[in-house]
């Protein structure tokens, strides 16, 4: 069985998650791409549409299961995203640029920074997915701890799904 981020996950109501930088299963454009990699560690432009009337907030988060760790690899989380906002920018994962809107919260990665973490999959290891997933939540803000894990942040959420919406971006190495 191929690594699933949401199974197991209540099934939630679907709506539309695009990128004007990549396709659903295709590659990641080069400044999604970690610096080690030649990219820039910019997150790409999405954008999302059909979430539920009930939606209060939402939550982004990039998580990479193919990362040889036992546990995958998130490389981003923002909490706090009003209802009324249904696209984000390229580069909205770079804390200095300013492109998150009032409220929106990023939280930890898995390399403990509060930014977009590009695709850097290890040399010879093979095309891994970063599963961009945007959910709606009931409440407009999540309660969490200081310093919460994107893991965690995806627990203490789980009783407030009303949708969920994912896009799907490859990356292989450089060299591979």
């Amino acid at each position: 069985m191929t690594n699933d981020p949401l199974h197991r996950l209540p099934d939630a109501a679907p709506f539309h998650l695009t990128s004007p930088d990549f396709a659903d299963g295709a590659p990641l454009p080069l400044s999604a791409r970690g610096a080690s990699q030649g990219g820039d560690d910019r997150s790409p432009a999405l954008a999302w549409t059909g979430a539920s009337p009930t939606t209060r907030s939402y939550v982004l988060t990039c998580y990479d299961p193919d990362a040889p760790t036992g546990s995958g690899y998130w490389h981003w989380a923002v909490k706090d995203i009003p209802a009324s906002i249904t696209s984000l920018p390229a580069g909205a994962g770079d804390p200095d640029a300013g492109l998150l809107p009032a409220g929106a919260v990023t939280t930890h990665n898995e390399s403990r920074e509060t930014r977009f973490a590009g695709a850097t999959p290890p040399e010879g290891h093979g095309t891994h997915r970063y599963f961009f997933t945007v959910t709606a939540l009931d409440v407009e803000s999540l309660d969490v701890p200081e310093g919460v894990t994107p893991a965690v942040l995806g627990f203490l959420m789980l009783p407030h799904v009303v949708g969920r919406a994912q896009l799907v971006g490859t990356a292989i190495t450089v060299a591979d």
